[in-house]
């Protein structure tokens, strides 16, 4: 009983992976679902098809591995964050679909609250910025919505949770309603300070009590599966929201480590050990994880600071398919290493706006610095480049925040295998980028808090001695042409700035 089945449940697709004592993968299986866009701004998932996917790679990651339920130590689960799931606790059957994270229709409800002045007081509590991309906003819209929910959720029949709960749920064929910590922390109704429910804002937000999981440390066993599901009960030891998780799994364990994943968007997560803090320049406060004991002690918990730059490897999906510049996403690099620089040309792919620490919603996109000389080339290292400037922007903001010197940036996520990339990272930062073996480091953080409340490992140390360095970009650009460059960004930015009119 050495190895450790972690459901990775994300926004496009369901994964299952088998690990072994050494943290590596022994088997995936990864299954698609469908994607539902009802209204403009609008993105819901079905509960029902989550739920069949995820069971389905959890069989068939087992089978792949060759093994049995009952050669498993425990399953771990790791999960998209703040979609939001209303379902009935006695048939355990959705009534209605999930709102995704993405979803912006509970925008005006935010600003409603915003006008009132309570942003503030939301954000001492909960760590967060008050916007609809939380859980809190949804919530509310379903009880309101959907004829009788709000009547039932008062009377205790409807149960409210984000993915972790609805897979624990069923998992535990209906015996277990429950979340973690990190999880929590994502909904706006929870005090990261108490690690309690917060009565107050449940009042601001109009949720009844009786609706809510129960909240754990994500490490610990939450219940058993029922024997049915995958051919043996399979204790379920270890929950963490997908960033918080990927934290974990690079063994980010004392404050001022820091981890990066480049995926469509970049997410960096710094530790902050047991203290929460307070971002002064709108990047989020949140639990990163609470380790084990008896029930929701504050000092077991470890929190983290949270930035996020919503264009990465999207700024190079659109340079394929925009400007139709590549053939593939692979090609960039290649081309960005064909000249030595970009010639003094930025892009700021503000095409949604830009994230942390700007937060302005009215950027827009913007090349600067263009002239006759200007080739697809420059252009295709420009993006490179912004992607990793904007990484910069968050990495220094966090410093800033945290009073703790930042000494690395670990990485993860597809581009994270973008040499050229992860250069041009370590010379905007300052400080070494270090890419490790293991790649798959969300369900792999997910494990080891499966593992640790099982006793397959014995603590972090066990756990940093085993996270392996694939390579270490050192930085190459002297200090004073690196601050001048982030000076150049800085003004690319503000010529993108408030562009749009709506």
């Amino acid at each position: 009983m050495e190895h450790i089945l972690a459901l990775d449940q994300g926004t496009t697709s369901s994964r299952a992976l088998v690990f072994d004592r050494r943290g590596s993968v022994v088997a995936v299986a990864q299954q698609e679902f469908t994607q539902h866009f009802p209204q403009a701004g609008w993105v819901e998932h079905d509960a029902g098809e989550i739920w069949r996917s995820q069971l389905a790679v959890a069989r068939e990651a087992l089978a792949r591995a060759g093994l049995g339920a009952s050669q498993l130590r425990a399953l771990a689960i790791t999960n998209q964050r703040e979609t939001t799931l209303l379902w009935d606790r006695h048939t355990g059957e959705p009534v209605a679909p999930a709102i995704v994270w993405q979803d912006r229709r509970t925008a005006t409800a935010c600003d409603a609250l915003r006008r009132r002045g309570l942003a503030a007081r939301i954000q001492r509590k909960t760590g967060l910025v008050l916007d609809a991309y939380f859980s809190a906003t949804k919530l509310q819209w379903l009880l309101d919505h959907v004829p009788g929910a709000r009547v039932r959720a008062e009377a205790g029949a409807l149960a409210f949770g984000t993915v972790d709960s609805w897979l624990l749920f069923k998992l535990t064929g209906g015996r277990v309603h429950a979340t973690d910590a990190s999880n929590a922390a994502r909904t706006l109704l929870f005090n990261i300070h108490t690690l309690q429910w917060d009565e107050e804002l449940l009042r601001l937000f109009n949720i009844p009590a009786a609706v809510l999981p129960q909240v754990r440390p994500s490490c610990g066993v939450f219940g058993e599966t029922e024997p049915g599901l995958l051919g043996a009960a399979v204790p379920v030891a270890g929950i963490a929201g997908d960033q918080q998780a990927a934290t974990f799994g690079q063994a980010c364990f004392t404050p001022g480590m820091a981890k990066n994943t480049y995926g469509t968007g970049c997410f960096m997560l710094m530790n902050t050990g047991n203290t929460a803090v307070t971002s002064r320049h709108q990047l989020l406060g949140t639990v990163a994880w609470v380790g084990p004991g008896r029930g929701l002690d504050p000092r077991q918990a470890c929190y983290a600071l949270e930035g996020s730059v919503f264009m990465a490897g999207a700024t190079v999906q659109w340079l394929r398919d925009g400007l139709q510049m590549i053939r593939s996403a692979a090609e960039v690099e290649t081309l960005a290493a064909s000249v030595p620089d970009t010639q003094d040309v930025y892009l700021v792919p503000a095409f949604a706006g830009l994230g942390a620490p700007d937060w302005d919603g009215h950027a827009r996109g913007t090349l600067v610095g263009m002239t006759r000389g200007t080739t697809r080339a420059h252009i295709a290292r420009a993006a490179l480049e912004a992607i990793a400037l904007q990484t910069a922007d968050v990495f220094h903001a966090m410093g800033q925040d945290a009073g703790v010197p930042l000494r690395e940036l670990r990485v993860d996520g597809g581009a994270s295998r973008n040499d050229l990339l992860m250069q041009l990272q370590a010379d905007v930062l300052g400080v070494p980028v270090v890419r490790p073996r293991v790649t798959e480091t969300t369900a792999l953080g997910a494990a080891y808090l499966a593992g640790l409340a099982t006793g397959l490992w014995s603590g972090a140390d066990e756990l940093t001695a085993q996270w392996q360095v694939a390579r270490c970009f050192e930085p190459r650009l002297a200090a004073a042409a690196r601050r001048a460059k982030l000076a150049r960004w800085r003004e690319a930015v503000q010529r993108a700035r408030g562009w749009a009119r709506d």
